[in-house]
Formats: structure tokens, sequence, C-alpha cells
């Protein structure tokens, strides 16, 4: 019992799933500050909801997926994996219908360059996962595993 929640806990720290979603909040808000400092005020909460619009529809498809379900076959993963990404569409269009319907006034510029930003942490997210796996091949090689 002891071992399984070690095992929980390295596993929570180290997920990359949770390191993209930080990330692309973390981003988010520091596009924000810079386009507030650069373009005021109008800029940098458009640029904070631009990130929010990619954000939380990465959210859902992540809860989606990590969530446990009842059954946990591959054709469970895959449905969960549709309807997580059905979802992150649905959202997003209704929160970028939301903010040009709601928001005034917006800049659109620093929006889609919020949206653009966090969207692009995903990259990152696999190159950071490839350099991690690249480098645990590389110790493997090493010590003649």
């Amino acid at each position: 019992m002891m071992a399984r929640a070690e095992e929980r806990s390295t596993a929570s720290s180290g997920n990359p799933v949770a390191k993209v979603l930080l990330g692309q909040l973390g981003l988010s808000v520091v596009l924000a500050v810079l386009f507030w400092g650069i373009g005021g005020r109008v800029s940098g909460y458009s640029a904070l909801l631009g990130g929010l619009t990619c954000v939380i529809p990465n959210g859902f498809l992540a809860l989606r997926l990590v969530v446990p379900r009842g059954d946990s076959g591959a054709g469970a993963l895959l449905r969960a994996a549709y309807l997580g990404e059905a979802g992150k569409v649905v959202l997003t269009v209704l929160i970028f219908s939301m903010v040009f319907m709601l928001v005034r006034p917006i800049a659109a510029w620093p929006l889609f360059a919020g949206f653009i930003g966090a969207q692009q942490v995903i990259l990152a997210g696999f190159l950071m996962r490839d350099k991690e796996v690249l480098t645990e091949v590389v110790k493997r090689t090493e010590n003649g595993k």
C-alpha cells in the first residue's frame, strides 16, 4: 500500500500533462503582463483571455484522459480521448464566442497571440518528453542494459 502511494506521488510530480498545463498557464500570465506593459490594460487582459481559451479546454481533455474509468482497456481510453478532444474543440469555440460577445473592448492581436503562445507550450512539452526519453536511453546504454 505504501509503495503504491509513493508511486502515485512520484508520477504526479513528474506528470508531463500537469507540467504542460502549468506551463500554458504561466506563459499566459507572462504574455498578459508583457502585453499590458506594451499595449495597456486591454491588450493585457486580451492576451490572458486568449491563453485561458487554450488552457481551459486542454485541462478538460487532460481530465478526460487521466481520470480513472471503470473499464481500463484500450477501447475505453480511446473513447475518452475522442470525447475529450471533441469537448476540447466545443469548449474552445464556446469560450472564443463568449469572449467576442461579452468582452468589450477586446484586442484581437493579443487575444490570438495568447492563444497561440499557450498552444506552443504543447510542442515544448513533446520536445521535453523526447529529451527525457533520450536521456533515459543514454543512461541505459552507458550502464550496459
